[in-house]
């Protein structure tokens, strides 16, 4: 299963960066949060030696994981469990899709491959 995540994580990894290139910012971060959650759900296999929980939940996937970030780092991925509510649901889609601005998700598109690229070294470990 570590290995399943793990894949996959890497595969939306990759749609993510093409997704930022084609400026398709509302996408693009939500695969932002579907690489984040995969990773931590790798990290949650690899911990508890059981199946990841079925949720989307980054800051409960984190405690779950064992992953031990720090608060900043447990704030942001907080706000980016909001990348995957509203573009998940119509009443929110089109204001998603206006706050994703060039400069709005170069922000957060950069700090989730700093999250990423952390959480691959613990997983590595």
């Amino acid at each position: 299963m570590v290995n399943y995540w793990k894949l996959t994580a890497e595969h939306d990894y990759e749609t993510m960066l093409a997704l930022y290139k084609i400026k398709r910012y509302s996408d693009c971060l939500f695969f932002g949060h579907i690489v984040l959650e995969k990773a931590l759900k790798a990290l949650v296999v690899s911990q508890t030696g059981s199946q990841a929980p079925f949720t989307h939940d980054l800051v409960r996937l984190e405690k779950l994981s064992g992953a031990g970030l720090s608060e900043k780092d447990i704030d942001l991925l907080d706000q980016i469990n909001e990348f995957n509510i509203r573009t998940r649901y119509p009443e929110y889609k089109l204001d998603f899709y206006k706050k994703c601005t060039p400069v709005y998700t170069k922000k957060y598109f950069e700090k989730i491959q700093k999250l990423y690229q952390i959480l691959w070294q613990k997983i590595k470990q």
